[in-house]
């Protein structure tokens, strides 16, 4: 292991008042972690409110919601969805914008504290984007802005003096063992994986799988995507991404290790060998109530306690990347730097919405994203048109890629956990 170098504070958020109570904009509303948001909020009335909200369509849920809450301003971003939403709001004083703008407009509200993104895939770049560029606090539960645009992010959050504080339980795991040890002989990070679905099968059996097997998550309820990435394993590749943004840390630092009991969300290795671990029920409003309420902690009092003498057993093991070739890949992209992992996001994108349309199958979907290594192209990756184009390029390959092609499966050498850099 390489001498300790500083973990990066850039996009980690210091100690500070929260404002009571603390206005959310909520971007993501009618997702699974918005839905989990509505709840937290809910359950600390003193403490949260909701001052906008926006979602892609669903304009019954989110009108009901607004009018419950006392949201000021909704956006959908499907304008059809938007007229009817406008038609259901009028005369209760809640505002309706609509479009990529108005969704923009709700994640930038003025009278919100902190913004929570949570869109699927690269529909929550601009919206994070534009709450960094009002200055806001943004609690990120989109990990493909981090992933696609992650220079681009971190350069936002320096120049406008923006908080990224993260959602995802792994991320939130890291960022509460690191709090307050900066600098302080820090070795690597590591991420646990449940293994998803496929864990036990063989590589034959996993070629044969379905849309309805991969679905089938043993311990997460998510949506269909991220559901389907956890099952090739590559969505706790874009976790590895997106926590060399968060942390500023190289991205052989971040390590994964599977862990079917999903207990232990993250562990932080010192340079002298010793871990700490951040352990708790799988239940996804803990690390949305950590993000809305830094620096304090709140009682969740709807969330179970974690009764130790009843875990029985915890497991780790590493991940097989014959068998899980994406999260090799994601590596890959992580690598080669600059526009390669939008590109590797986008095409997966689309090998998931094919393989669940039954059009390609499950082990199409890393030769999918192999091509679209093999062909991204070149430009600054600080430029949010530049890693829209590069994301739209990398869609259209993807959805005519066919499976005649050969798959060289070329994710370079996987880390072992004996090497690597030390991160602080």
């Amino acid at each position: 292991m390489t001498s300790p170098t500083a973990v990066s504070p850039a996009l980690l958020p210091t100690a500070s008042v929260v404002p009571v109570p603390r206005a959310v904009a909520l971007v993501g509303a009618t997702g699974s972690i918005g839905t989990q948001t509505l709840q937290v909020v809910a359950a600390h009335p003193q403490r949260l409110r909701i001052a906008a909200l926006a979602a892609a369509s669903g304009w019954e849920a989110v009108c009901a919601t607004a009018v419950r809450t006392g949201a000021e301003a909704v956006a959908l971003a499907d304008p059809g969805a938007a007229r009817q939403a406008r038609a259901r709001l009028a005369g209760t004083g809640v505002r309706v914008l609509e479009g990529s703008d108005g969704v923009d407009a709700v994640a930038a509200w003025p009278t919100a504290d902190i913004t929570l993104a949570a869109p699927t895939g690269i529909a929550g770049l601009r919206p994070v984007a534009a709450a960094l560029r009002a200055g806001k606090d943004v609690a990120l539960a989109n990990k493909e802005s981090l992933v696609a645009g992650g220079r681009l992010i971190t350069l936002l959050a320096a120049r406008y003096a923006g908080r990224l504080l993260p959602v995802d339980s792994e991320h939130s795991g890291l960022f509460q063992c690191l709090a307050g040890r900066e600098g302080t002989g820090i070795g690597r990070m590591w991420l646990t994986a449940s293994g998803g679905p496929f864990r036990t099968w063989s590589a034959e059996r996993m070629r044969a799988a379905t849309p309805e097997d991969a679905l089938r998550h043993p311990t997460w309820r998510m949506g269909p995507r991220v559901t389907v990435d956890s099952a090739t394993l590559f969505n706790k590749g874009l976790e590895v991404i997106e926590a060399g943004w968060l942390f500023g840390v190289p991205v052989d630092a971040v390590r994964v290790v599977v862990h079917p009991q999903s207990i232990v969300h993250a562990l932080v290795e010192f340079v002298d060998g010793s871990f700490l671990a951040q352990c708790a029920r799988p239940d996804m409003r803990l690390p949305i109530a950590y993000a809305l309420s830094h620096p304090e902690r709140w009682a969740q009092p709807d969330l179970p306690l974690l009764d130790p003498t009843r875990l029985g057993r915890l497991d780790f093991e590493p991940p097989d990347l014959e068998r899980f070739p994406c999260l090799g890949l994601a590596y890959a992209a992580a690598r080669a730097g600059g526009l390669a992992p939008a590109a590797l996001n986008a095409a997966d994108e689309v090998a998931v919405r094919r393989f669940l349309a039954g059009d390609i199958g499950f082990a199409d979907i890393p030769r999918v994203l192999e091509d679209a290594l093999d062909h991204q192209g070149g430009g600054d990756d600080g430029e949010l048109a530049v890693v829209l184009e590069a994301d739209e390029r990398a869609r259209m390959r993807a959805a005519q890629w066919r499976p005649a092609r050969l798959w060289r499966a070329r994710t370079g050498p996987a880390p072992s956990p004996s090497q690597g850099e030390a991160v602080t």
